[in-house]
This record gives C-alpha cells, structure tokens and sequence, in this order.
C-alpha cells in the first residue's frame, strides 16, 4: 500500500476526531502559536489508529503520511530533492533472551528469571548469540574519561568476560560538584556509552545495573524498552563489534549476585572511590538470546521554508514522530503506546511554528527546515541518521531547534533548558523569558542526562548548537505543587506507558508558551548573520570551532 492510500485511509478514519472543535477555553500566549492547532494535531497523531507510530509497522506509514500533509498544507516545500522524506534504512532484531541466566562458580548456582530480574538482547545481525561461562567482572561505572583521569579498565583485559556496571557516572551523588559534573550526568553516565565502551574493551557481554535513582527511571520503563523488536542503523559490520550481549539487571538480583562474590555495602559509593580497580567476580555466566531479524527502511519527514537572502544557511527544527508501537496489554487491556506527550506533542509544535513562519510578513532571510525525525525511541536513529547524512551542511546549520515530550499541565511561570549551560542559545532563550516575565531554570533531574536523551544530542556532538526546552514546573494557574506533581505523575504513570494518551482535558497552553519561544528564536535566528557558539567548557566546541574553520 502506497503512503498516499495509506494517508487516504488514515484521513477517513480519523476524520471525527480531527474534525472535533476542540472544547478547551485555552486562550493563545503568543499570537501566532493557536493552542487549539496543537491540540487538534496531537489528537491526530496519538490516535488508536496510528498504533504507537512504531517504525517499520502501518502505524508509520499512517504518521508520515500526516506529517508530510501538515507540511505541505503549511506551505512547507519537499526538503529533500523535490521529495518530503528521508530514507533511513535499518534492521529490526527481534531478541529472546533464554528463560534464565546462570550464575555458576560458587558454593551454589544462581538463577535469574527473564523479565523481572534481567533483560537482555543483541544487536549482532546473526540468528542467535551465547555467553556460555563467560567469565563476570565488575567494572564499576565502565568509564574511560582521561579528562577526569578515570579508568575503569585500566590494566583489565576483558575479551570474552562479562562486564557487570552501574548506570550514571562517579561523579552523582558524590558530594563534590566538581567531580566529574556532580550531580549532572556527563555522556559517560548514558546506557549507550556503557554498551559502546564495553564494546571497544572487547567484552562479550555487557550487563548494566539498574537503580532507580542514578538512572531516573524504573525497572517498568527498562522492561518496556529494551526487550522484543529494536531496531538500529544498518552497518555495514553488521553490528558485529558490538558485544555479543547487552542488557540489564535489578538492583535487587545485582545485589544478590555480587554478594555472592564477596562485594557488599553500597557498590556506587565502592565504585567512585579514586583509583578503584575492576574486580573479577570469580563466577562465571550463561545465558542464550536467539534473534529474528527484518531489513527495511523508515523515513525522516523534512519540509523548508527557502531563505530569501542567504538560504545555504539554514536554523533547523526537529521533532520525533515515532513511538513504542503495540505491546503487551496493561491491567486495562491496553495495548497501545499512544505517545501523545512523547512524542506527538513536539510534532504538533513544530507544524504549529512552521503555519507561524509561513503567515508571518517578515519572510526569513535565512532557510528554515522542520524534521521530524524517527527511531528515536530505539536510540535516536533518525536523527543520528540525518547528522551523519546530512542534506543540509551541518557547517552552514546554524542550530537546531528540538522539541520532545512538552508538558500537558499548562503554561508555567518558568522555562526549563536542557543541560542549561551548553550553549549561546541559550542566551536567547534568557532574553524572551525576561520580556515575557519568566525565569529559566537547568535540568529538573540533573543527573538523568537529558541532554544526551533527545534528538538534538546528534546535532550537539557533531558541533551544531543545540537547544531543548520544556516547561518549568511552577503552573501560573496553580502554582508550583500542582506543576510537580503533575510532572511526577508523568514520570511514573505514563511515560513509557499505554496511559500516554490524548485527552480532551490536556492543558496544551504550556506546550503553546514552549512553541511560541522556539518559534521568535528561529525568528531572530533566521535574519542575523552570525551563529551562536558554545560556551566555554562545553565538549562540543572543539568539534563546531573546528568545522568552522576556526
């Protein structure tokens, strides 16, 4: 089925609901940002029909089908080549762990059960991988960062062992802002590093453990998003220098196995002391994971609004379209991950800001591009994709603009900047907060690495400014309880979850207020002749000064 029947058939079975007046009494904070344009699309987009938006699925052909319609009705041209998508090819790996891992080596074996004490899968493009007695070592956080003169390998010869270590870095919770970040997680705290790094060391299995705290999230969301069917960039390895097994475990059954090896108390506190050395476990691990794997292509959907002065430069807006797709039904019977915070909500953002620039008198001197980006649910493979495969140049990007997971709890007396203290845009972002009265704020959750979670990560590392915002927590309408609260209920009940649904009752003012700043910096971005930096200290600049020239 082609997208265009695809699109036909979506427009005729969600037409009710798109068509719906809205009943939200929401009045506009910025004039050209509609409150009830973001809600009508979000509606759309986290719709049943669309079936999670999970790539690879009809749910995906459904969800690019709408976006590039909303391009296009915008007034957005084809952004690459007289076309509106972006081919981004990859490979689906349907990973089944075995129905226990097996701890051998001391007085008893141990056994843990799939799911609740471990997940674990491959992304080695083979039909099945095996730790058979692969010896264990705890290897602390994992962390090779000569910067911070910390080297959890050093001196450890790991080829086909199993490396046990923690999520975040040593520096959380350490008491010493100046340790690593404190509190502030560095990228050598992501799960993504752990898995890259234990790769480069030559390990056969990585294994992460997860606590609640230090990862800032629960074992639910690990359970949700790291088992059945990833998918990954296609490489032409085949992903072979991965390890042969990634994966996580409980702190609960971490606890349990590392006992058992003599190592008890608290292992972060363990881990962060200086010159801490890896330590074999002196137990060995088993464990099978049979694989199915599927070639296909998802899709980038890229629309532009063409510079009238200087359109080789471009300010660039992104947002992802894709979600978790079906899964198994909760308590409910619900078996949808809707995702209509995450991600829908910055979808229907940046349709809204691309209606703004196209009704606006002012043209732009400078070309702006909208990509909505997929895969970023599986690893930020649509954005990553675009950056390495640019059709823009990423030296004549200016910024790049993202909007992910915005608040449903109305507008807010305070601006959130990801990973506050990166870049020049932020600057921007300081002075239409004051003009309008608000205050910015950093990260509400410093060490969960957001800046390292989102879209515009991909950007950030390749040296484009990058800037993410979200709403604060102090609610104009109800003050700072009710805006926290709310945030914690997403947090625990619904991101990640099927209950991230549209409701006739979401306050979208805040994702306005959010819109309307993205949309007055690509304003004043796409009629200056300068570009933003980034400030000293950022471990970005380097890479930009150097594309640059400087």
């Amino acid at each position: 089925m082609t997208i265009k029947q695809n699109f036909l058939l979506l427009i005729a079975g969600i037409a009710v609901v798109a068509g719906c007046k809205q009943n939200s009494k929401t009045e506009q904070i910025d004039k050209s940002i509609s409150a009830d344009e973001i809600k009508s699309q979000i509606a759309v987009l986290a719709a049943d029909s669309l079936m999670g938006r999970k790539p690879f699925t009809a749910g995906e052909n459904k969800a690019i089908a709408y976006i590039s319609s909303q391009f296009k009705k915008a007034g957005l041209e084809p952004g690459n080549n007289g076309t509106y998508f972006q081919d981004v090819p990859m490979v689906e790996i349907t990973s089944k762990p075995s129905a226990t891992m097996q701890i051998t080596g001391g007085k008893t074996p141990i056994s843990f059960t799939a799911d609740s004490d471990f997940v674990a899968s491959t992304r080695q493009e083979v039909l099945g991988v095996e730790l058979k007695k692969s010896p264990l070592v705890f290897a602390g956080y994992g962390v090779v960062a000569p910067e911070y003169g910390w080297n959890d390998y050093a001196g450890l010869d790991v080829k086909g062992k199993t490396v046990i270590v923690l999520v975040n870095d040593p520096g959380y919770k350490n008491g010493n802002p100046a340790f690593f970040k404190g509190d502030t997680m560095t990228y050598y705290g992501r799960w993504t590093y752990k898995y890259e790094e234990a790769a480069r060391q030559g390990a056969a299995g990585v294994i992460i453990v997860h606590q609640t705290d230090p990862a800032s999230y629960g074992w639910k969301v690990v359970q949700n998003s790291f088992t059945g069917a990833k998918l990954y960039l296609t490489e032409k390895d085949k992903h072979m220098s991965r390890c042969k097994v990634e994966g996580w475990i409980t702190e609960a059954a971490a606890t349990k196995l590392l006992a058992d090896a003599g190592i008890t108390g608290d292992i972060r506190s363990i881990a962060r002391k200086k010159g801490f050395k890896a330590i074999p476990l002196n137990r060995e691990i088993s464990l099978g994971v049979t694989t199915k794997l599927k070639y296909s292509t998802s899709h980038n959907v890229i629309g532009i609004i063409k510079g009238s002065a200087r359109p080789e430069e471009t300010i660039l807006y992104t947002a992802h379209w894709d979600h978790l797709g079906v899964g198994k039904p909760d308590a409910k019977g619900d078996s949808i991950y809707n995702g209509a915070v995450d991600n829908a909500s910055g979808v229907a953002a940046i349709i809204a800001v691309a209606k703004a620039f196209k009704a606006s008198k002012e043209k732009p001197q400078r070309s702006v591009v909208f990509l909505a980006v997929t895969g970023e649910e599986q690893g930020l493979l649509g954005s990553e994709y675009y950056a390495t495969h640019p059709i823009f140049p990423l030296n004549k990007t200016v910024a790049d603009l993202n909007m992910d997971a915005l608040g449903d709890y109305g507008s807010t007396k305070d601006i959130a900047i990801t990973g506050k203290g990166q870049n020049e845009l932020e600057d921007y972002v300081e002075e239409i907060a004051k003009a309008e009265g608000l205050t910015t704020v950093g990260d509400r959750k410093p060490g969960s690495g957001s800046y390292y979670r989102s879209d515009h990560f991909n950007f950030a590392k390749l040296g484009v400014p990058a800037l993410d915002i979200n709403n604060g927590s102090i609610s104009v309408a109800n003050g700072a309880d009710f805006g926290e609260k709310r945030q914690k209920d997403y947090n625990e009940n619904r991101y990640h979850q099927q209950q991230d649904n549209y409701s006739d009752r979401m306050d979208v003012t805040g994702m306005m207020q959010v819109a309307g700043i993205m949309y007055q910096i690509g304003t004043k971005l796409s009629n200056e002749t300068t570009f933003p930096g980034w400030k000293p200290g950022s471990e970005f600049k380097a890479v930009r000064d150097k594309s640059m020239g400087k």
